[in-house]
């Protein structure tokens, strides 16, 4: 019996009817991102692991549960990165981005793996837009950063995404609300999940965060950070909030934002949905003033978020958002004897150098299974080359949406004449669609 292998739990594949999807929700990122002043940068896919246990915390859900850890002889151990910001940080130390100038704007698009339970909108592997700005100590880097990942989801089209936004301070005003939170929690200890039992004694705000429903429902009534704010990072929120109203962008203040990861300090913010059912996250981000310190760079201030992928475009689809079509055939060859199959492969290298999507039969079908394969891949044209077509050197370039044929002589000007054809069905294509209006 032969062995069925299938794909791992949690993972997808992205086959060629579904990847014009993707591709116009990686345009839209990397458009924004360029018009923003970000700067594409790749990194690897696995990491030192003690990369993330410094980075993320190793109180989170993400180191506790989540990594997946691998090793090889001789090696030390390594992560698959289950986030962009902790290897985008360690690139730019590394290579010395930093003695660039300041702000540095990146933007990467990754695959992150983490081992949960698969959902809607959660894979083990998903895909990441992520952007970081290096530098920028203002809360106007703040807004400016928000503006960014709003205007990915305005330009892929997404209404009725409501951004949430809160301050989780820094480590002189947590001090006092770490304790608060401890006098609040301690007397229900026992009630709280192994893993929230332990974070208790070493970061209790992640029990904020806890997905457990007996955990939620004791945080519930919990303190919350921006009762503790110091003056600085009560005055950084205010500044970011009145610069989202220059740049009339809704917010709404959710004082139980803490985001999953230890880095985050002052501004955390997330843009949410209720469309892919479950409140779920299409974004989120916020500052991290002291990660490039924790791993061996200068204090240096740094912000940024991360995007998935699968989320904005689950979004989109159901939304009714239209999604770029991939362009399609333009004209399909259709040779009848094997002297007009090499004269198609001629006439397709030729068509192909001038930059038209040509295609020719390779398998050697009837003429009938050939029309039926041009319509199959929408082609937009068709032409039927035999002897008589060679003979003559003129052939009829059929319009497969209208029935009309058009009779173009096989010389030098075949390409301009055939782009002139192409042209003006694309304008009557658009009359047609205004008349339907």
């Amino acid at each position: 019996m032969a062995l069925t292998v299938k794909r791992p739990k949690g993972t997808q594949d992205i086959t060629p009817a579904e990847i014009y999807k993707w591709h116009t929700v990686e345009r839209v990122a990397k458009e924004s991102a360029e018009q923003f002043g970000f700067r594409e940068i790749r990194i690897p896919t696995f990491e030192d692991t003690g990369l993330f246990v410094r980075s993320v915390g190793d109180t989170t859900d993400v180191v506790q549960k989540e990594m997946y850890t691998v090793s090889a002889t001789g090696d030390s151990t390594f992560t698959l990165r289950p986030e962009g910001t902790a290897g985008t940080i360690r690139a730019i130390i590394e290579n010395g981005i930093l003695n660039d100038g300041f702000p540095q704007k990146v933007f990467y698009m990754l695959s992150c793996f983490r081992h949960e339970k698969p959902q809607a909108g959660r894979l083990r592997e998903f895909h990441q837009f992520g952007c970081e700005m290096i530098g920028a100590q203002n809360a106007r880097a703040d807004a400016d950063i928000i503006a960014l990942a709003k205007s990915v989801i305005d330009r892929a089209g997404l209404k009725n995404i409501q951004l949430n936004i809160n301050s989780i301070g820094c480590k002189k005003c947590r001090a006092d609300f770490h304790k608060a939170l401890v006098d609040y929690f301690t007397p229900r200890k026992a009630e709280l999940c192994e893993t929230c039992q332990e974070r208790l004694d070493k970061n209790p705000m992640r029990i904020i965060d806890c997905k457990s429903p007996i955990c939620s429902e004791i945080a519930k009534d919990a303190p919350v950070i921006l009762d503790y704010l110091c003056d600085e990072c009560k005055e950084h929120f205010n500044e970011l909030q009145e610069n989202l109203k220059a740049m009339n962008i809704e917010y709404s203040i959710n004082p139980k934002i803490v985001r999953g990861l230890d880095y985050y300090t002052k501004t955390v913010f997330e843009f949410i949905t209720t469309d892919i059912g479950a409140q779920g996250t299409v974004c989120g981000g916020g500052r991290y003033d002291g990660l490039i310190e924790t791993l061996g760079g200068a204090p240096t201030p740094a912000l940024g978020f991360g995007m998935g992928l699968e989320r904005l475009i689950l979004t989109m689809e159901s939304q009714g958002v239209e999604f770029e079509q991939p362009s399609g055939c333009e004209l399909y060859i259709a040779p009848m004897g094997d002297k007009a199959a090499r004269a198609a492969a001629s006439l397709v290298a030729r068509l192909r150098e001038e930059g038209f999507y040509t295609e020719y039969d390779l398998i050697g079908r009837s003429l009938k299974a050939q029309m039926k394969y041009a319509d199959k891949i929408g082609a937009k044209f068709v032409i039927v080359l035999g002897d008589n077509e060679l003979e003559q050197k003129t052939v009829k370039v059929k319009n497969m949406t209208t029935g009309e044929q058009t009779e173009l002589a096989l010389d030098d000007s075949f390409g301009d004449k055939f782009s002139d054809l192409l042209m003006a069905s694309i304008f009557d294509k658009l009359d047609r669609e205004e008349e339907q209006k």
